[in-house]
C-alpha cells in the first residue's frame, strides 16, 4: 500500500515502464496533481489547503520505509504532488499556471535557496521537504502575479 501510494498511486512508475528509467517520474507525478487541483480550481483556499496537508502527511507516511538509505527514488512522486497542491493554493488562471511551472522547475533545477538543503535531509523529509519549498516559490510567483494582474 505505501509503494502505491508514494509512486504517486502508480504514475511514479510509468517513466519506468516506458523506457526503463525513473527519469522525469516527478513530473508525471506533478502533473497528476495539477490535473487533479483544475477540478476543484474553483474551491475556497481553505480547500486546496486542506488537500495540501493530507498529501504532505501522506508524503511523509508512504516514503519512510523507501528512505532508509536516505535516497530519493525517482518512482517515489507522492513528494511532488504534495509539492504542487502547495503551489497552487487559492489560484486561478495564468497565475495558477506560473505556480505549476515554478514549482516544478524549482525542484528540477534546485537552484533556489533552500531547495537542495531540504533534499539533503534525512529519511521522508529530505524526500518531500525539497518539493514543499519549490512549490512555496511557485505559490509566492503565483500570489504575486495574482496581486498584480
Amino acid at each position: 500500500m505505501q509503494k502505491f501510494v508514494a509512486s504517486g498511486f502508480g504514475v511514479g512508475l510509468i517513466p519506468s515502464r516506458l523506457w526503463g528509467s525513473d527519469n522525469g517520474a516527478g513530473t508525471f507525478g506533478a502533473a497528476l496533481a495539477a490535473l487533479l487541483s483544475l477540478a476543484w480550481i474553483d474551491a475556497s483556499w481553505w480547500f486546496h489547503a486542506a488537500v495540501f496537508v493530507v498529501f504532505l502527511g501522506l508524503s511523509l507516511w508512504a516514503s519512510t520505509p523507501f528512505s532508509l538509505d536516505n535516497e530519493d527514488p525517482g518512482w517515489i512522486v507522492i513528494d511532488e504532488m504534495a509539492g504542487t497542491f502547495v503551489a497552487v493554493i487559492g489560484l486561478a488562471g495564468w497565475p495558477w499556471v506560473a505556480a505549476v511551472v515554478v514549482a516544478r522547475l524549482a525542484d528540477i533545477f534546485k537552484v533556489l535557496p533552500g531547495v537542495r538543503r531540504a533534499e539533503a535531509l534525512h529519511g521522508p523529509g529530505g524526500i518531500t521537504l525539497d518539493d514543499v519549498i519549490a512549490g512555496l516559490y511557485g505559490l509566492a510567483v503565483g500570489w504575486a502575479l495574482t496581486a498584480i494582474l
